[in-house]
């Protein structure tokens, strides 16, 4: 399901959505160097993706600090960040290898198809909590208190797709820790806009996985995959993806009020309503890989554009 399908935290683009494969040659044995190995492991938890949900992160910061985070603390926030999204795309892996196999789009990646070391995954799902317990401790004594409940929906979110298509909202969910764990990195509280901030996430993200889960449809309803597209249909799918950024857009507004952020903030409106715009267009189509390519270069736009409004609220 998936960055996004609910088994895919965050999304991945261009050619890698339509199978996640590499070179069939590539793909027949088991790399024995420790470099092979590395190559493998950054390829199947697509490290460079992190990118994708920084700019909400830092969002979460700016409005904690009413626009002056300090440099340390963005620093720690990284570190946290690049430890929580490594967690969770090392256990995403792992307790989805045998649906991966199962399933033509990723049959081929590293994990599943035997070429990556089942070890290696572990090792990073290890190191990835330390870093992130190195970022929280490094925050405040409140990150740290907070941590376990982060840990546990990073490793276990990829379960939710066996029992419910609710794991859409469920990896929005884990990604919209991203914002909330700023704020409270800077904050040291749990505030209003904090939670508005992860309410317009969990949607946001979940927004976009939903139209991801296209995809997978078929093979999803073979494997007793639960998605909102199996359960739903293709149409209300699409028009949920909508619904869903629509919601997003105004709590993000919303967060912007409760904070008393300046007029700036408000350019999230006409962002998100361009964002809604251009995805119904994208959405009528019937190639969903080339659909899927062009939503997620889409929210990665807005997402920097939200952070671009959420500075100028606070600085202009």
């Amino acid at each position: 399901m998936r960055a996004p399908r609910a088994r895919d935290l965050p999304p991945c683009q261009g050619a890698s959505l339509a199978s996640d494969n590499i070179a069939p040659l590539m793909a027949t044995r088991m790399a024995t160097t420790l470099g092979e190995q590395s190559r493998l492991f950054l390829q199947d938890i697509r490290i460079s993706h992190t990118l994708f949900a920084l700019p909400f992160a830092y969002v979460g910061a700016v409005v904690a600090g009413a626009g002056h985070p300090s440099l340390p603390q963005l620093l720690w926030i990284t570190v946290a960040m690049l430890g929580a999204r490594t967690t969770a795309m090392a256990a995403n892996r792992l307790l989805d290898r045998e649906i991966d196999r199962l399933t033509p789009r990723t049959k081929n990646r590293p994990l599943a198809s035997g070429r990556l070391r089942g070890e290696v995954m572990w090792a990073a799902a290890a190191c990835g909590l330390v870093l992130l317990l190195v970022g929280a401790w490094e925050l405040n004594p409140l990150c740290v208190k907070l941590l376990p409940i982060a840990a546990v929906g990073l490793l276990t979110y990829p379960l939710f797709k066996r029992f419910t298509w609710g794991a859409h909202l469920m990896l929005g969910a884990v990604d919209a820790l991203a914002p909330l764990g700023a704020y409270v990195g800077v904050a040291a509280a749990v505030r209003l806009p904090a939670l508005l901030l992860f309410l317009a996430v969990l949607l946001w993200v979940a927004g976009f996985d939903l139209p991801y889960a296209l995809m997978d449809a078929d093979a999803d309803r073979s494997n007793r995959v639960h998605s909102f597209v199996v359960a739903f249909g293709e149409h209300a799918t699409r028009r949920a993806a909508l619904l869903f950024h629509a919601a997003a857009t105004l709590l993000l507004a919303l967060a912007g009020a409760a904070a008393g952020a300046g007029a700036w903030w408000y350019a999230v409106l006409p962002a998100g309503a361009a964002l809604i715009a251009y995805e119904a267009s994208e959405l009528r189509s019937t190639n969903v890989l080339m659909m899927n390519d062009r939503i997620f270069k889409a929210n990665m736009l807005f997402s920097l554009a939200v952070l671009a409004a959420s500075a100028a609220g606070y600085l202009a």
